[in-house]
């Protein structure tokens, strides 16, 4: 595994060091924004690490420029800010999770494998799958990974959101908890925040909905579901 740290503080860059070596992760640490954000593009990386607040360029436009760039990788943000605006926006620009300072590098460990999992058995179906996923509305293309709502492009969906959209849609009707789309969709067991979820579903809403027909509903007291008839 290559995993990319873009981290200007010494004493967690050390930490991560020493537990990859450990772990057998092939790692590379840059403390500059702007020359991670090159290095990002200039290698194939199985996941990303990106601080919140770097010299150069900060981490939530570096993860921006990754995304605008169509590079798919996996990235998890590490931030000092634990308040709800923050975390969104980092969602939001396209990380696919986020760990707050500071932490336990065996939680850490749990994302990297839980989102590298995920994006290789993404990658996987895509090969061995050469069909469509078609809903009333929906056409999912899992080899693209595109998505066309009533035959439009949606062009902006993040890969998580991809993802999440995609197990929906395979599960009409049906209702989830946050704790099970985390486990099925993220793919590891919920010790996190559940605003992770949230912020995905409304960004869905927002990307893939049309007037007074939302698609995803929020079942009180229970979590979300797909539905494309209510």
């Amino acid at each position: 595994m290559k995993v990319l740290v873009i981290e200007d503080n010494e004493s967690v860059a050390s930490m991560l060091e020493l537990f990859f070596m450990k772990e057998e992760i092939e790692g590379e640490f840059i403390a500059d924004g702007l020359q991670g954000f090159q290095k990002s593009l200039s290698s194939e990386w199985d996941v990303i690490i990106i601080d919140w607040m770097l010299p150069g360029m900060d981490g939530v436009t570096i993860c921006r420029k990754i995304r605008e760039a169509k590079n798919t990788v996996p990235i998890i943000m590490l931030t000092a800010k634990d308040s709800e605006s923050d975390q969104v926006l980092g969602l939001e620009m396209g990380a696919d999770d986020y760990v707050t300072k500071p932490f336990s590098p065996l939680a850490l460990m749990a994302r990297i494998k839980a989102v590298t999992r995920r994006y290789q058995n993404v990658n996987k179906g895509s090969q061995e799958d050469k069909g469509i996923l078609k809903t009333q509305h929906f056409q999912i293309n899992k080899n693209t990974r595109e998505v066309f709502l009533n035959g439009e492009l949606i062009a902006n969906l993040t890969p998580k959101e991809f993802d999440l959209l995609s197990y929906f849609a395979q599960h009409p009707k049906q209702v989830f908890s946050r704790e099970q789309l985390l486990e099925q969709v993220w793919g590891y067991e919920f010790y996190g925040d559940e605003r992770t979820v949230d912020v995905h579903i409304k960004r869905l809403r927002k990307k893939a909905g049309v007037e007074n027909q939302p698609f995803f509903h929020t079942v009180w007291g229970v979590g979300y579901k797909f539905d494309e008839e209510s």
